[in-house]
């Protein structure tokens, strides 16, 4: 079986070698999925060539090669977060600070969401940051804002430490590749980079809690990643956050767009 879409700018082929190969009961059956993906393909490239217009030249990181280990290494503001993420520090906050209950965060970075949370008045605010020089150089400084508050620093890994503590109501995730390993399987290879804490969100939620996140997806989730999400949650919703980006941004993003996702239990 053979089918092609084509457009000016484009031509899709797709090639079905086996017999068997997505084989309903019926023909027309066989002939409607195949169709309806080949023209979801389509629109995606169509999608992505009018969101490319509007990309920044940007200046592709390399520091995640060059570092081996982010646990030990003093990193510098930007290092930690550039500064064109808050607006999602913040609509991320907003998802999972609507019950004001018990709050896990991964990653403390340079306090910014944390504030955002602690603004909340939530129940506890657990978090938990692997980088030593983070933890001295801003986490200490920034709890003396919110004395009498339920703080709690938990030091290490997120896959050493979160077995060690409870469920939560909600769970803000914001955390990045500490070496190149994970950098090539959980971003190059993965949907999106929070696709490997999926089933520990899950697990370390209340009924009904909510868990966030960003994705690498300018406007919406693909099916694939929708798919994933259905696997482990009952249930997510999606907003999409207007971003501002430097020219040069030193990230892997340059898109003036990006997707924020609420993911409940």
């Amino acid at each position: 079986m053979r089918r092609v879409r084509r457009s000016e700018g484009y031509e899709v082929q797709l090639t079905i070698k086996e017999e068997n190969f997505i084989n309903p009961p019926r023909a027309i059956q066989r002939s409607a999925v195949i169709n309806r993906a080949l023209k979801e393909f389509s629109a995606d490239i169509e999608a992505i060539d009018e969101q490319a217009k509007h990309f920044v030249p940007g200046n592709v990181a390399t520091e995640i090669r060059e570092i081996h280990d982010r646990t030990h290494t003093k990193l510098s503001d930007q290092e930690i977060m550039e500064d064109w993420q808050i607006p999602l520090m913040q609509a991320m906050a907003d998802v999972i600070c609507e019950t004001q209950g018990d709050i896990l965060e991964i990653g403390f970075g340079r306090g910014i969401s944390s504030d955002m949370i602690q603004a909340y008045d939530v129940k506890s605010h657990t978090i938990i940051e692997c980088n030593e020089a983070v933890i001295n150089d801003y986490f200490q400084e920034w709890k003396e804002k919110y004395q009498g508050n339920d703080i709690r620093m938990v030091q290490g890994l997120w896959q050493d430490r979160i077995d060690d503590i409870g469920l939560f109501d909600g769970i803000f995730f914001h955390t990045y590749p500490l070496n190149e390993e994970e950098y090539m399987k959980y971003v190059q290879e993965s949907i999106t980079f929070a696709e490997h804490f999926f089933p520990y969100a899950s697990s370390h939620l209340n009924p009904g809690g909510s868990f966030t996140y960003f994705s690498n997806e300018i406007d919406s989730l693909s099916r694939e990643h929708q798919r994933l999400l259905l696997k482990h949650f009952s249930s997510f919703s999606i907003q999409t956050v207007a971003l501002t980006m430097p020219e040069d941004v030193k990230d892997i993003w340059w898109a003036n767009s990006i997707v924020v996702v609420k993911a409940i239990k």
